[in-house]
């Protein structure tokens, strides 16, 4: 397709024509992808393209939805162009799935290949989509494919966060040939121009490109009620409400009207003062219901408002899946009707279109007739729980327009591409699987940034619903703050570090360690405390200077004092270690109606014992009347000398130490015994030794020269100054060495393990290690114990996955309690897997290494099941009565989790082991499982 912009050239200067021409002859591949484009691309793709075009690699960071993957796509334009090949990586199988529609579309089918792990197609084509766990394994076998990669993609960089997956990115950025083109495209991040410059320390010439400006500006608002209304004061901070960058100018003004409208609202709800309780009230986060009357807006009267305005399609986020059901359940009971007959019909067709081969007896289950239903009504959910088949339906029906009202999770709002008119969050706070915790700025700008379609709407549109205890003004800090900055997550894994070693060697492994991200940012983080020692060395040069005395050696003189000092303080510690074991020797000693002199503190003085109060430690707080007629127990303050029996008195079987009448009884006793106090406590005789030692110290401070100088005091101040900016130079030194080489030490941490357990030797693998390295899975050591040695041998397939299950499966964590064990050879095998995790953490624990996960048998019955011929309908109710909750997507998910672990195992495993893993992945591999393609 060629695009000319005649209306463009006509409006040109003739000085603008020149340097287009100029443009044309320097950047023709540039030049003519411009072309194609339907419309008029902006500086920062045009800056993008154009470094590309000049072999440098690339890094854009933009806001969701300003067009970052249009540099994507002439990456792919250009290696076509030039007879190379493209992967275009990205961190979910749902978005390589989409991207690989949008090529083929431009490209065509035998141009563009797919490659998920569960999918492949064309693989062998110059241009092919895939996950970033795919390259990164090709990386390591050396794939054929990789020969004339000349430029690789990755959409969405910023995942390299992900605690779980981010690693990957980064192995495969330092792993890439160096003739290969990096194009990063992430969401804005606050410092893109680090991860800018740590591309460009281990890729070569990379060029930042960084843009704050939204396309589609971005208005936010509040619902308070019925009424909307703006967040930010009318002509105030405008700039700042279509999304300008932090710092845009002024102090936030929240509008006057929308504030008058909460105080109203609060006012009805009777809310008390504004400091008063719990601010946040009944938003989610629990503590005083001083609200309530409060009833929120019903899902249907908001969708009904922002239909009246305007402002459809919308997604409303809801950070619970039953909240997403319950939200689409709540609008279909009320009839709400969004999509004319017409739109209707087209509904039908793609949902047959899509859910075709879905078995007829697993419809119920499923909930297809509801869900149907309120697709033709325009309203649909997004959530993990779904099945791939109904996720897929809606992100089409969505895209073309088609469904209005989708309720979402915060899933959604990575990575695919679903943007709408308006985003609606109905609370600012979420669940962590621990406890509500706010929206950080960067999560409220990922969610709210769907809102707007470029070439669509002129304008986005932000709306938070208002309940109690919702401040406008804390809604105005998420919306107008950008600080969400990309941090590390990468770490040595067992599988990497075998494949590092084996590629490299252990010396050049740790050298590529070092270049990472990760121990970039650390060296950063450490550079401050660099400079920081260089200022400590050169004021400890300064210092030693000015202490200098011209009758003797400063430096000598002050040693001299700090070993005196030294000496004293030991010889007061030994004191008072001695003094503490004379009083517990007491302590031990005393019995009920024994008279003691408390030495110290405001019950100085005689007291009989009531009860000496020793623990199993020998440790005592007695129990005592004074003569003073006080009653308690001794504490700390009031034992720091001995307290030996210095007479005893006879008491009652019962004292009631609480009766004024008791206790000056008591007093009268001890005082008619006629007990003296001791003028002076025992005292243990110094060691003569280490008073020989301080006697001689001493002697010799007083003959040093510069104890005779009238300026001592001076030199010694300087001396000091000197000795303690040394001291925080060496601790600071310490500190800077040992984030140098964290990275490199955690992988030696890791091969001496690998290397006892017969993994490793030197730098070569053992037959295990190779094993090992083509196990990809978060317990991939465990997985290798297991295949060693023969845990699962003897297995069916059905018992085979669901011991496999138990590595891969984890309960959501708002799941509490354990399953009950599995009975029979897939419970016996999940035991010995257990043992040798719980062999494989001690091992791990000795060398502080993170510990292995444990095991999660919560779905080891429903897989087993499935596995076996029963029905989705069947494994769900197994999984029920585990006290698993599994929604259908779930299922899903998991079974293809299990798979995958299974594809590996039949890879690497002994020859019986592996046929049986080839059918437990058949077995497994049917039904609803094999339908869609996320």
């Amino acid at each position: 397709m060629s695009v000319q912009h005649d209306d463009e050239s006509e409006a040109l200067s003739p000085s603008e024509r020149f340097a287009r021409a100029g443009d044309r002859n320097r950047y023709p591949l540039f030049t003519e992808f411009e072309q194609t484009r339907a419309f008029r691309l902006d500086p920062f793709q045009i800056a993008g393209c154009k470094a590309l075009e000049e072999g440098r690699g690339v890094l854009v960071c933009a806001p969701t939805g300003a067009g970052k993957t249009i540099v994507g796509e002439f990456a792919v334009a250009r290696a076509l162009a030039i007879g190379g090949k493209c992967f275009y990586t990205t961190p979910i199988k749902a978005l390589s799935n989409q991207k690989y529609a949008d090529l083929v579309a431009e490209h065509g089918a035998e141009t563009v290949g797919l490659l998920t792990g569960d999918t492949s197609i064309n693989s062998h084509a110059p241009v092919v989509v895939m996950t970033t766990e795919v390259l990164r394994n090709m990386l390591y076998a050396g794939s054929q494919d990789l020969v004339g990669l000349s430029a690789v993609v990755m959409d969405e960089v910023h995942y390299l966060a992900d605690k779980f997956r981010g690693p990957v990115w980064e192995e495969v950025i330092l792993h890439l040939a160096q003739d290969v083109q990096i194009v990063g495209l992430s969401a804005t991040v606050s410092n893109a121009e680090e991860f800018g410059a740590w591309l460009q320390q281990v890729r070569g010439d990379t060029a930042v490109i960084v843009d704050e400006h939204r396309p589609v500006p971005l208005w936010q608002h509040m619902l308070v009620g019925r009424r909307m209304f703006d967040l930010f004061a009318t002509g105030h901070d405008a700039e700042l409400a279509v999304g300008a960058p932090p710092g845009s100018g002024g102090q936030i003004r929240i509008d006057p009207a929308l504030s008058r409208a909460v105080s109203d609202a609060e006012a009805r709800l009777g809310r008390g003062p504004r400091d008063g309780g719990n601010s946040r009230g009944n938003n989610g986060r629990g503590g005083p219901q001083r609200f309530s009357g409060y009833k929120p807006p019903s899902r249907a009267d908001v969708i009904e408002k922002l239909d009246g305005a305007g402002l459809l399609p919308a997604i409303t986020f809801i950070f619970s899946r039953a909240g997403c059901e319950a939200a689409v359940a709540q609008c279909v009971r009320s009839r709400l009707q969004l999509v004319t007959s017409s739109e209707r019909q087209r509904i039908r067709a793609v949902v047959d279109r899509r859910v075709a081969s879905l078995p007829e007896a697993d419809l119920a289950v499923l909930g297809y007739w509801e869900w149907r239903e309120a697709l033709e009504l325009g309203i649909a959910a997004h959530h993990a729980g779904m099945l791939p088949a109904f996720k897929e339906t809606v992100e089409e029906l969505f895209v073309e327009g088609l469904v209005k009202a989708v309720f979402a999770t915060e899933t959604l709002a990575l990575g695919i591409n679903m943007p709408a008119r308006t985003v609606v969050l109905e609370r600012l706070v979420k669940y962590n699987g621990e406890g509500h915790v706010d929206l950080t700025p960067g999560e409220y700008t990922q969610l709210t940034g769907r809102a707007g379609r470029r070439g669509i709407d002129v304008e986005g549109h932000a709306v938070v619903l208002w309940g109690p205890g919702t401040d406008p003004r804390q809604v105005g800090g998420l919306a107008s703050r950008r600080t969400y900055p990309l941090r590390s997550s990468f770490a040595p894994s067992y599988n990497m570090a075998v494949n590092l070693t084996d590629r490299l060697g252990r010396v050049a492994a740790k050298e590529l360690l070092q270049q990472s991200f990760a121990q970039f940012q650390s060296d950063a983080g450490v550079s401050g405390l660099a400079r920081q020692v260089n200022r400590s060395a050169q004021a400890a040069a300064d210092a030693a200077k000015k202490m200098q005395c011209h009758l003797g050696d400063v430096q000598e003189y002050g040693t001299l004092l700090a070993q005196l000092s030294a000496a004293e303080k030991d010889g007061a510690r030994s004191g008072a270690a001695r003094r503490r074991e004379d009083i517990a020797t007491d302590l031990a000693q005393l019995r009920r109606g024994d008279v003691i002199a408390i030495p110290s503190g405001r019950r100085a003085g005689l007291a009989v014992v009531l009860d000496p109060g020793l623990d199993d430690d020998g440790e005592g707080r007695p129990l005592v009347v004074t003569v003073d007629r006080w009653s308690g127990r001794l504490g700390q303050a009031d034992i720091r000398g001995p307290l030996p029996a210095l007479g005893r008195i006879r008491l009652a079987k019962q004292v009631n130490h609480r009766s004024p009448q008791v206790r000056k009884d008591l007093a009268a006793t001890i005082r008619s015994a006629d007990i003296t106090v001791p003028e002076r406590p025992r005292r243990a005789a110094a060691d003569p030794v280490s008073e020989a030692e301080m006697t001689s110290l001493r002697a010799a401070v007083r003959r040093h020269p510069v104890h005779g100088c009238a300026d001592r005091h001076d030199h010694l101040q300087w001396w000091r100054r000197r000795q303690q900016t040394l001291q925080e130079a060496d601790s600071m030194r310490g500190r800077v060495d040992g984030a140098k080489h964290s990275l490199g030490d955690h992988l030696d941490r890791i091969l001496a393990l690998l290397e006892d357990l017969g993994y490793v030797r030197g730098d070569e693998l053992t037959d295990t290690g190779r094993m090992l390295s083509r196990i990809w899975s978060e317990s991939d050591l465990l997985v290798a114990e297991c295949l060693r040695i023969g845990v699962w041998d003897g297995l069916t397939p059905p018992q085979l996955a669901a011991a496999v299950s138990a590595l891969v499966y984890s309960a959501r964590r708002d799941q509490s309690g354990s399953p009950p064990p599995i009975p029979g050879p897939a419970g016996f095998a999940v035991k010995e897997t257990s043992r040798l995790r719980r062999e494989l953490n001690s091992g791990e624990r000795e060398r502080g290494l993170p510990l292995t996960r444990d095991l999660d048998t919560g779905f080891a019955e429903a897989v087993q099941a499935w596995a076996g011929g029963e029905t989705l309908s069947d494994a769900l109710e197994i999984a029920g009565a585990r006290g698993i909750e599994l929604l259908a997507g779930d299922f899903v998910r998991w079974c293809r989790q299990v798979v995958d672990l299974l594809d590996q195992i039949r890879v690497v495993a002994a020859p019986e082991l592996a046929a049986t893993a080839r059918a437990a992945v058949d077995a497994i591999r049917r039904g609803v499982v094999s339908l869609g393609s996320v």
